[in-house]
C-alpha cells in the first residue's frame, strides 16, 4: 500500500478511504462488520463517518454508524486505523439536522457536544480527523476555529478538516488559522467524480498552493458511475430509486441531481472508456478519484461487501494518458452533468 499524507498533517492514510454512511441504513451492523474486515484486510486504514450518519438522515438513526464503528474497531490495534469523524454543520445552512433538536451550530457548544457524543460512541477517546460538515454562515469562523483548536490542544482530535466548502471559505479559514496561531484545516471533503469536476474550478488551486488535500465523496456519484442506473429500469433497491420516491423534497432534489439525462449520457461514454481499457467503470472512476495530486484518499462507500472487489481493484491501477484524454474528451463534451 502507498500510503499519502493529508494536508501538512501526520496523518498517513491509504489512498482509499472506507466511507460508512449507509451502515445502519441501507446496511445492517453483520454486512458493516464484513465490509470494513475487507477493506482493514485490503490495506485500507482510513475510516470516516459523522455523528449525522447514517444517510438519510433522521432523528431515530443519528449516531447508529458511530456506534457501529466503534464496535468494529474494540478488537483492532486504534492507532493501526486513522479514524475522520464531523460535527453535523450549522442548521443555517441547505438542511436543518435532525440532532440536536435542529438547533446546530458551528459554535463552541455545538463542536464539544458533538464530539464527546462522537468519542462515547465510537468508544476511543481521540478522533484523528475531526471535520466541520458543511460550513456556518451565522458564528464567524474566528469562533469555529478557536473551539476545533480547543479540542486539539486537548488531545481529543489530532487534526481539523472541514467539508462542502468554498474556495472562499477554504482560503479565509487557512488564513484565521494563520494569523491567530490556530489548528487548520488540513483537508476538505467535497463532492468530486467524472460526473462533477467543479472543485478543479478554483478549489484545486487553494489546496494546491496551501498543502490542503482534498478527500473526494462519491467518486462513484453515488453509483451512478457504476452503470447500474443505465438499464431499462433503475434498479429498485438503489439508493437514488428509493430517494427519488420520498416524500422529503430535498432527497427527492438530490437524486435528480444525481440521475438525469447528462448523468446517464455522461456514464455511457465512460462505460465504453472503461471497457475498452479492459476494467469495469467502477475501477476506472474509482482510479481517476485517485489520481489528482490535492487528492489524498478517496472515500469509497458499499452495501455489500461484494461491492467492495471493483472499487479495491482500483488500488492496483494507473491511469495512462489515453484514458485521461478520452475522459477529458467526454467531459468537453457534456460539461457539468450535475449542474
Amino acid at each position: 500500500m502507498r500510503y499519502r499524507y493529508i494536508g501538512r498533517s501526520g496523518l498517513r492514510v491509504s489512498p482509499l478511504c472506507m466511507g460508512t454512511m449507509t451502515f445502519g441504513s441501507f446496511c445492517d451492523k453483520k454486512s458493516s462488520f464484513a465490509i470494513m474486515d475487507k477493506a482493514y484486510e485490503r490495506g485500507i486504514n482510513f475510516f470516516d463517518t459523522a455523528e449525522l450518519y447514517p444517510v438519510p438522515p433522521k432523528s431515530s438513526w443519528a449516531g447508529a454508524t458511530e456506534k457501529i464503528v466503534g464496535e468494529w474497531m474494540a478488537d483492532k490495534p486504534r492507532e493501526s486505523i486513522i479514524l475522520a469523524s464531523k460535527v453535523a454543520g450549522a442548521a443555517s445552512g441547505w438542511f436543518v439536522p435532525p440532532i440536536r433538536y435542529g438547533m446546530t451550530a458551528i459554535d463552541r457548544f455545538h463542536i464539544e457536544r458533538a464530539v464527546e457524543g462522537s468519542l462515547k460512541r465510537l468508544k476511543t477517546d481521540y478522533i484523528d480527523l475531526y471535520q466541520m460538515h458543511w460550513p456556518d454562515s451565522i458564528v464567524p469562523i474566528e469562533e469555529s476555529l478557536e473551539a476545533f483548536d480547543r479540542l486539539v490542544q486537548s488531545g481529543k482530535v489530532r487534526y481539523i478538516g472541514t467539508s462542502n466548502d468554498t474556495a472562499y471559505g477554504l482560503t479565509k479559514a487557512n488564513e484565521v488559522s494563520r494569523y491567530r496561531g490556530l489548528a487548520r484545516f488540513e483537508s476538505i471533503q467535497n463532492n468530486f467524480s467524472l460526473l462533477n469536476r467543479r472543485f478543479m474550478d478554483e478549489l484545486a488551486t487553494v489546496c494546491r498552493k496551501e498543502n490542503i488535500s482534498l478527500l473526494p465523496y462519491a467518486p462513484l456519484a453515488g453509483g451512478v458511475l457504476t452503470g447500474k442506473y443505465n438499464g431499462e429500469f433503475f434498479p429498485p433497491e438503489a439508493r437514488f430509486t428509493k430517494y427519488l420516491d420520498d416524500r422529503n423534497p430535498r432527497i427527492r432534489a438530490q437524486a435528480m441531481k444525481y440521475l438525469n439525462d447528462k448523468t446517464l449520457e455522461a456514464t455511457a461514454l465512460y462505460m465504453e472508456v472503461a471497457q475498452a481499457a479492459g476494467m469495469s467503470i467502477t475501477t476506472l472512476a474509482t482510479a481517476w478519484s485517485m489520481h489528482h495530486d490535492f487528492v489524498a484518499s478517496a472515500i469509497i462507500g458499499a452495501t455489500s461487501v461484494d461491492q467492495l472487489d471493483e472499487t479495491l481493484a482500483a488500488l492496483d491501477v494507473e491511469l495512462d494518458n489515453e484514458i485521461l484524454r478520452a475522459c477529458d474528451g467526454i467531459n468537453e463534451a457534456i460539461l457539468y452533468p450535475m449542474g
